[in-house]
């Protein structure tokens, strides 16, 4: 037996398994016998991803397979608490277990990989340490999934497609519940955050810790045998003149792969999508980042709209409905003008209000006509840009028509995001990639498009027959980590749309969809035909939400959350079926207290206000129809 022993010992260590701090997950991390790094994860024993693939392959050195494991950390506790402006929770802990794996080549050129395990997923990326050019060529991350799983994934579009060439935007339906392997439509591939159920587990992809220096990636088209792999962008995804993928002198270090797991509920409640993201400066002071609701002529009014009365009016709405902003659409430099929107500016504090102005990011890479264009370039452009914007009294910024995912496009955001922050302006990016956690590291950047939202079910009408099941998606993939600009809500007339949602579940998307500033579609005119309860509502509606909890749910189906604003909560719901759904809530958590129901009334344009209450409470959801109760 002692000889047994001291044989094993001294074996190489070529097999290590990692644990979230409750015990319930557990990554094993392997040098297989065709010497390639693979690793499984595990949630209360049973398989979540089977053998996958872990790796990276540079210009200058190949992690791919020649192999051997010389170095293995000891487990070190990952502690840090931070605070969210836009996100499901304002305040959180982040509790996980931390352990680096360094393996040689048979070149004897080093790789380590980084592991962190929560109690709601895990973490992967690596570092490429050392001196020297490093040029990204191709990253082997693989998810190999059970032949029975099943999938919720949204496919990317392929570049330079579209409206004047403006995708990719990250603005398709997603396809439901697929069998895992399913191809994705184009060799484009599928976007992040990717939906996986695994046995009793569900699984959500995306990327975070994107600093500027590194490409965005997707999954890749071909998921044969459910195993899925990280993917990069098409080559024209670039600023011009730009650079593709990954490349710089000295150590290298890719983004956090991240796997949120467990239940749904696990899932839904998780925050990892920001806990792997970077943290906001600590020496910037951000009070000045306000979150809010806006009002928004071009919903609904398009591009006539863009004029000084109309947004006169649109100032008088917000004020009205106690909203701090309002959105001045493409086009105002040449319909509205400097002086005049410096006018409508010292008008809108007047009344409490905040103007936001919209610009066009793109230089050559798309053919869109909108202005300013071409105007937020260089830094001295944005320098310039910036300066008229706060002569003038503008807040903050919506940038539209981005040109993709490649290295140079991230590191034009960045310097956006930076030069924003640094210059006290608010930000919305618009046409869009994924934040992929950037609400953390910069505030001021409080929401971001990436969806196929309103706006396209004012385009046609085979986009507004598909937006309840759409809405009833989001929350569980686009919007899980990262703040959306929907742009939602609508309670009266789209012209030349038969609108197919009922009013309660336009509401509830006020509460459900997480914004940093709420966009509203409605019109001033459309507000007026609401009950007083539900003005009230939306006047009352908390900027900030603090804790979230996920009470029933299936993805593409419907949706309940409850959200927490100080000592008020909110429940809202949504159907997103042709068919009425019958729900039981449990509200025993809320005590005896009582709360405000708003939910459909008998017609799709109707309301009804009445009285809920614990410990249960059964609701019928209207087919597309939807509620929002308050307790105070």
């Amino acid at each position: 037996m002692r000889l047994i022993a001291s044989l094993l010992l001294a074996l190489p260590a070529l097999a290590q398994a990692l644990s979230s701090p409750d015990g319930q997950l557990q990554v094993d991390v392997t040098v297989n016998a065709d010497q390639q790094l693979v690793y499984t994860v595990q949630r209360a024993g049973q398989p979540v991803l089977l053998a996958s693939r872990l790796g990276l392959v540079l210009a200058e050195a190949d992690f791919s397979t020649g192999l051997k494991l010389v170095a293995t950390s000891s487990v070190a506790p990952h502690r840090e608490h931070y605070r969210l402006v836009t996100g499901k929770r304002s305040s959180v802990d982040v509790r996980a277990n931390e352990q680096r794996f360094t393996v040689a080549n048979a070149a004897g050129q080093e790789l380590v990989l980084t592991l962190r395990a929560a109690n709601d997923g895990v973490g992967l990326r690596y570092t490429v340490p050392g001196a020297g050019a490093k040029h990204f060529k191709e990253e082997l991350t693989s998810f190999a999934f059970a032949p029975e799983a099943r999938a919720w994934l949204q496919p990317m579009s392929v570049a330079k497609t579209g409206w004047k060439r403006t995708n990719p935007s990250y603005e398709e339906h997603y396809q439901v519940d697929i069998p895992v392997g399913t191809p994705a439509p184009s060799h484009a591939g599928w976007v992040f955050p990717a939906l996986f159920r695994s046995g009793a587990n569900w699984v959500a992809l995306t990327e975070a810790g994107m600093d500027g220096r590194f490409h965005a990636s997707r999954l890749q088209a071909d998921s044969t045998r459910g195993i899925y792999r990280i993917g990069v962008p098409e080559a024209s995804e670039v600023f011009t003149g730009g650079g593709l993928l990954a490349e710089g002198d000295g150590p290298l270090t890719t983004p956090w792969r991240v796997l949120a797991i467990g239940p749904l509920k696990t899932v839904m409640e998780s925050t990892l999508g920001t806990d792997f993201a970077p943290p906001a400066a600590a020496a910037v002071d951000w009070r000045w980042v306000k979150p809010g609701a806006a009002s928004w002529s071009w919903a609904i009014l398009k591009d006539d709209g863009t004029v000084f009365d109309v947004q006169k009016r649109f100032i008088d709405y917000a004020a009205d409905m106690r909203w701090p902003y309002t959105l001045v659409d493409a086009d105002w430099d040449q319909k509205i003008g400097d002086a005049k929107m410096k006018e409508l500016a010292t008008y809108a504090k007047s009344k409490g209000v905040s103007l936001l102005a919209w610009y066009n990011s793109s230089g050559d890479w798309n053919e869109t006509p909108y202005t300013p264009k071409s105007a937020l370039l260089t830094p001295a452009d944005r320098a310039r840009e910036f300066a008229r914007l706060k002569a003038i009294g503008v807040a903050g910024m919506k940038i539209d028509f981005f040109g993709g995912d490649g290295a140079s496009m991230q590191a034009y955001y960045l310097d956006l995001l930076k030069e924003t922050a640094a210059a006290g302006l608010l930000l919305n990016f618009h046409g869009a990639t994924l934040p992929r956690g950037w609400a953390r590291t910069y505030p001021n950047l409080l929401t971001t498009e990436a969806v196929k939202g309103f706006e396209f079910t004012t385009f046609s009408q085979g986009d507004q027959d598909q937006v309840a099941r759409h809405a009833a998606m989001l929350p569980f993939a686009r919007n899980l980590f990262d703040p959306m600009d929907f742009t939602p809500m609508v309670f009266a007339d789209i012209p030349n749309i038969k609108r197919a949602t009922r009013n309660g579940l336009e509401l509830a998307e006020a509460v459900i969809f997480l914004s940093g500033i709420q966009h509203y579609a409605e019109t001033p005119d459309g507000m007026a035909t609401v009950p007083a309860a539900v003005k009230q509502l939306l006047r009352e509606l908390p900027r900030q939400w603090d804790e979230v909890r996920f009470l029933d749910g299936e993805p593409g189906k419907f949706v309940v959350l409850a959200r927490r604003a100080g000592k008020q909560w909110f429940i809202a719901g949504l159907n997103g079926e042709d068919t009425p759904r019958e729900l039981t809530l449990d509200l025993g958590w809320l005590g005896r207290r009582a709360g405000q129901l708003i939910t459909d009334g008998d017609g799709p344009r109707d309301f009804a206000v009445q009285r809920i209450a614990g410990p249960t409470a059964r609701l019928t959801l209207a087919p597309r129809g939807g509620f929002v109760a308050r307790w105070r």
